[in-house]
């Protein structure tokens, strides 16, 4: 019997790409494997177990069937990680909490032939109108952000939990990496982002690449206060202005101010 921490993954509602980005560590999984055992992870192996140290969860909690499972989940587990902004934030399927059950099923399904067989009441499907991060259920160890997840941060993140040293999660704005990156600010020609309350870690791919900054990652932990008021100032922006403009990634966190 090995001494090492047995590992499990397990997805909820999410496309399971940060389990793919786990894979994707290719050789260096190799040095993951040599720190736990992994006992269950549905994406690379068909074996399953009860018993496990760590649990990895991806994915939001929607269902009262996924409430119930995610507890016991959390009973077996010592250590319990939040893998991807579906785990950490609730994802980008958290703004269909906007809406009551009915208008979801009714925009998504009226539309389309035999949708009336599958919109009635008694389909579990629709057991449960909310998604949740999984911190709102129970009790989370450590979180790994971002959509997908970093696959270099992971292996970091795990290591740091096996040694008993400070999470490697950054605690400064987007701005701070695309600086780095010598970008053109996306407000300086006239785009729109999220960059200056934004979680860093990411490296700043978006806006590297010519996108926006979504703050897939999260917000820093005080934009009030941490946020680049350089830029903000600049532009004349205030942090509340820029987490009120987008809500594919964030929109837990108008839910919390409203205290829903």
């Amino acid at each position: 019997m090995s001494d090492k921490p047995r590992v499990a993954f397990f997805d909820f509602s999410s496309c399971e790409g940060c389990q793919l980005q786990v894979i994707n560590l290719e050789e260096a999984l190799l040095d993951v494997l040599a720190l736990v055992d992994i006992v269950e992870f549905r994406e690379a192996m068909k074996e399953s177990s009860e018993e496990y140290d760590i649990a990895i969860i991806e994915g939001s909690i929607t269902r009262p069937m996924d409430v119930e499972r995610i507890k016991k989940i959390r009973e077996r587990a010592s250590i319990l990680i939040a893998m991807g902004a579906c785990a950490y934030l609730g994802g980008i399927q958290r703004m269909g909490n906007k809406w009551t059950p009915e208008e979801n099923k009714e925009e998504v399904y009226a539309r389309h032939p035999g949708s009336e067989t599958t919109k009635g009441d008694d389909n579990p499907f629709f057991e449960q109108p909310r998604h949740r991060a999984v911190d709102e259920i129970v009790k989370v160890d450590a979180v790994i952000p971002g959509c997908p997840i970093d696959s270099d941060e992971f292996a970091k993140v795990l290591v740091a939990l096996l040694t008993g040293k400070k999470l490697p999660i950054p605690d400064y704005p987007v701005c701070v990496e695309c600086k780095k990156n010598e970008n053109i600010c996306q407000f300086e020609i006239g785009g729109f982002c999220m960059g200056p309350v934004a979680r860093a870690g990411c490296g700043a791919p978006c806006p590297t690449h010519g996108g926006e900054c979504e703050a897939c990652r999260g917000y820093v932990d005080h934009p009030h206060s941490q946020a680049h008021d350089e830029v903000l100032k600049k532009y004349g922006l205030t942090a509340e202005q820029i987490m009120n403009r987008k809500t594919m990634y964030t929109y837990r966190y108008i839910e919390e101010a409203r205290g829903e």
